[in-house]
């Protein structure tokens, strides 16, 4: 590697200087990778959370009887069935473009990654069924998933040695924006329905937010006209052509028993968080929403203006998530500099159980999130500022974005099982309880402890350079 240009070179001279601020040895070239690659990731959570507030109203609409009328259980279901080929998607395409981030190039990829899951986003506002929605979700599902890997990838090849775990760090807290967007969009809308009543210029909000969502398509052409393949990935593909060693793909991956070992335990670390997110954690959502229900409903707002709020105040909770999240990822960088990955982990994991169990056992006033809510972000999102710092180091550059993408994705093949088993629990098992999400989400907050049972078997990886 020793022809590879020096201000992009991770770990060559006075970039890795010890001195000065972590973000000392960056260049403008530097900054400009990590703010496409931050705007990315920054829109890709505003599409997943977009569709979090969009998914139960649009099932409503979605499922209407010609009278209107609509069965609340049918209602619940298909707003998980949704999530659920939603997730399978973004599984599905995270491994499919984690190869193709390798073969292909960063760049490239991330840029068609964009294009597809804007352009879905925005074809699902145009929905006229459930399946033709849960088409659409599943497609840019493909392109969601794919972001991801190839976007840490690429940061994680142009940064110097000392600012990488810091800007994967940042890229990662900076999808709390995104979210906090998505916010906002949600509370503007609702403020726009108690107004102007059930529909916004003919159509309903949550087709609007989706309109909304398309608009990252622009994002594409800036990547296109400024963005170069990191030299490090250059340079292994000429040596790949040369030597006809394999440039990403599952069987090179697992060929070798380093990086098998390293990708199974990764996937199973991931596993952990994205279940815990993704199968409990956005579903505290709906949670939410019924204790707000209840709060208006007890102070005699029905219809429109009943809507209107829920619709706000559903969009001031995930403000108040966002915030805790922005907190906690930007402080797990640091955390995993301090003490290490390893250790790191270890009291994320504990503390995204403790307050997830916390928020499904307590919550129960509208009073409560602004506070349960940003603890909760904290400690859940934290984990996932982790996965983007640790995940690239595991592996080497001809197999970086095939490994970052299974660790990150195929956890989602389980997580979107999750709906299924809370929804299975909540009208089985606790049936019989008072609000049955509750319990069901308590005992589903165990799935932390399984990053805690695989964390002893994974390399720590603090003050190493990415192998090669």
């Amino acid at each position: 590697m020793a022809d590879l240009p020096h201000f992009e070179r991770s770990g060559s001279g006075d970039h890795d200087s010890a001195s000065g601020p972590w973000y000392s040895g960056m260049t403008r070239y530097h900054w400009f990778v990590l703010t496409v690659a931050a705007l990315g990731w920054l829109f890709d959570c505003l599409d997943q959370q977009l569709f979090n507030l969009a998914r139960k109203p649009a099932m409503e609409t979605l499922l209407a009887a010609a009278d209107g009328t609509v069965d609340p259980k049918q209602v619940d279901f298909y707003a998980g069935l949704s999530t659920c080929i939603f997730m399978l998607g973004w599984a599905t395409g995270g491994l499919i473009f984690g190869v193709i981030g390798d073969r292909l190039g960063r760049a490239k990829t991330m840029m068609i990654t964009i294009v597809i899951y804007s352009l879905c986003t925005g074809l699902s506002a145009i929905s006229q069924g459930f399946w033709d929605f849960a088409f659409y979700r599943f497609i840019t599902g493909l392109g969601v998933g794919g972001e991801f890997a190839v976007g840490v990838a690429l940061v994680a090849e142009v940064m110097p040695d000392r600012a990488r775990p810091y800007a994967l760090g940042l890229l990662q807290a900076l999808s709390a924006v995104g979210n906090f967007l998505a916010a906002l969009i949600g509370i503007g809308l609702g403020q726009a329905q108690l107004h102007m009543g059930a529909k916004i210029a003919g159509w309903e909000p949550w087709r609007w937010k989706f309109v909304i969502g398309a608009l990252p398509a622009v994002l594409a052409l800036v990547i296109r006209a400024g963005l170069k393949e990191p030299e490090r990935w250059k340079e292994m593909k000429k040596q790949a052509e040369e030597t006809g060693i394999a440039l990403g793909g599952y069987r090179a991956l697992f060929a070798d028993p380093r990086w098998r070992k390293n990708a199974i335990l990764g996937m199973l670390l991931a596993c952990a968080g994205v279940i815990g997110l993704w199968g409990i954690g956005v579903f505290s959502i709906d949670l939410q929403r019924s204790v707000l229900k209840k709060t208006f409903e007890s102070q005699g707002f029905t219809g429109r203006e009943l809507a209107g709020r829920l619709t706000i105040w559903s969009g001031v909770a995930l403000m108040m998530f966002q915030v805790g999240a922005f907190a906690g990822m930007m402080l797990a960088a640091r955390i995993c500099q301090w003490l290490g990955r390893k250790p790191f982990f270890a009291i994320a994991f504990v503390a995204a159980m403790l307050s997830t169990a916390m928020v499904f056992r307590y919550l129960d006033d509208i009073t409560d999130i602004w506070w349960m809510l940003p603890i909760m972000g904290f400690c859940q999102l934290a984990l996932f500022a982790g996965y983007a710092i640790y995940f690239p180091e595991l592996f080497p550059t001809r197999l970086r974005s095939t490994g970052t993408s299974f660790c990150y994705n195929v956890g989602r093949f389980v997580a979107a099982s999750g709906p299924f088993l809370l929804g299975q629990l909540s009208s089985t098992v606790f049936a019989g309880s008072a609000e049955p999400m509750r319990p069901a989400g308590l005992l589903m907050c165990l799935v932390f402890l399984l990053g805690l049972a695989v964390l002893p078997f994974l390399p720590e990886t603090k003050g190493r350079p990415l192998p090669e």
